[in-house]
């Protein structure tokens, strides 16, 4: 591994309120526990019939189950979340309570879009920073299967009427295109660059390298008419194709424009899942006597151009890197969510990033990309990947749709 920037060695009670790569300080907010639930296909996998809240419930008590933390002492949780009725503000709560937490332990959500998941994390972190809480949970989660279809927003038609304005309203997919336009990212090189995610996570998932961050999820199935209740077992994402090639990619036809370069296959997956990322201060888990996988360290947000959100990492990763005193070239493991094909590989070329450290079990387009629980899964991927890999330093990244960025740095044990 290449060498870090500063040495490991204990901070000096001067630095102790400082987070900084290479340095441990009693201050720090290191992650405990960072689970995820396997990602089902959306209306058609193991998780079509199961809400959010039921989701969560998971997560929530594989975090309990796994840290053997009291889960009183969890002071606050933080539910990213974009489609469900009412920010799922109330079915979060229900899951926490159903999940074994106290009714002393807050619940909130949030909706920052794709970075959602990352911002619950994020906003907790800065609360245990700041001694508003000690110990917190930053989640995650989408059914999308019961709630992004059947979502409509109202939106103003006077404020549409600015130009800026009513770019925040382009489709997804469109967005990707004015990217792939804008930039020069061909058909082939999406449909290559999709095809390698596919084949990473096939052979991570054949190797078990997932096994480590996902609880499998005991759920009721009905068949197609809404009837005949079975129990299954989710353990797998189940939007990996391995057979997927860059050929077989290229036959599919354009998804959002006849003459455009964006299909199904070079976008990311619609799914369901839920993530929980555990963090308090290092002194607080040394103890409890808890596991520490590593830290935080800090995080950015930025804002582009409404009409080609999909650049928003490009612009966000340099920010959050040099906040952490690092270079781009410092960092071991990029997990850049693979939206569309056309911005992550975007994102890569912009930074000169190499492609062995993007996504090493593959991406969104091959796991898939619950949208409010992206943000938080990528943690539960990165660090197992780490430790694999003996690497130390890591970001996680995405764009944000209405034209932004988020990034966050951590750093392995």
């Amino acid at each position: 591994m290449s060498p870090l920037p500063y040495p490991i060695t204990l901070a000096t009670l001067a630095d102790s309120q400082l987070t900084r790569v290479g340095v441990k300080s009693p201050e720090d907010i290191v992650v405990v526990s960072a689970v995820r639930t396997a990602l089902g296909k959306g209306r058609k996998g193991g998780f079509k019939d199961v809400l959010a809240d039921e989701l969560l419930v998971h997560v929530f008590k594989a975090t309990i189950a796994r840290t053997g933390i009291d889960p009183a002492l969890v002071d606050d949780i933080n539910v990213g979340n974009v489609s469900a009725n009412g920010g799922l503000a109330t079915p979060a709560r229900m899951a926490a309570l159903a999940a074994g937490f106290p009714e002393s332990t807050s619940v909130s959500t949030l909706n920052r879009q794709c970075s959602s998941g990352l911002q619950a994390c994020v906003q907790i972190a800065s609360a245990i920073q700041s001694g508003l809480i000690e110990i917190g949970i930053g989640a995650g989660v989408e059914s999308m299967s019961a709630d992004y279809f059947s979502r409509v927003v109202p939106l103003s038609q006077k404020l549409a009427a600015n130009p800026i304005v009513a770019e925040c309203k382009i489709p997804m997919g469109i967005t990707s295109e004015n990217v792939a336009a804008e930039y020069g990212i061909t058909r082939q090189e999406q449909d290559a660059f999709s095809a390698h995610s596919h084949q990473k996570a096939a052979a991570a998932q054949k190797a078990g390298y997932f096994k480590e961050e996902i609880v499998p999820c005991q759920v009721t199935i009905l068949d197609k008419d809404g009837e005949n209740p079975k129990e299954i077992i989710v353990d797998q994402d189940e939007g990996i194709r391995a057979n997927s090639t860059t050929e077989s990619l290229g036959k599919l036809k354009p998804a959002f424009s006849a003459t455009g370069s964006t299909t199904a296959g070079n976008a990311s997956q619609i799914s369901d899942g839920a993530a929980a990322v555990l963090l308090m201060k290092r002194k607080t888990a040394l103890k409890l006597n808890l596991p520490i996988l590593g830290k935080y360290v800090t995080s950015s947000v930025v804002g582009v151009p409404p009409r080609v959100m999909g650049v928003g990492p490009a612009y966000a990763i340099p920010v959050a890197v040099e906040r952490a005193g690092l270079k781009i070239s410092d960092v071991d493991i990029y997990e850049i969510n693979e939206a569309f094909a056309s911005q992550a590989l975007y994102t890569v070329k912009v930074l000169d990033i190499p492609i062995e450290k993007v996504n090493p079990k593959g991406g969104a387009i091959a796991i898939g990309h619950p949208l409010g629980c992206t943000g938080a899964r990528q943690v539960a991927t990165l660090f197992p990947e780490l430790k694999r890999q003996n690497k130390r330093v890591g970001v996680t990244s995405m764009c944000i749709g209405s034209g932004m960025g988020m990034a966050a740095v951590w750093e392995r044990e």
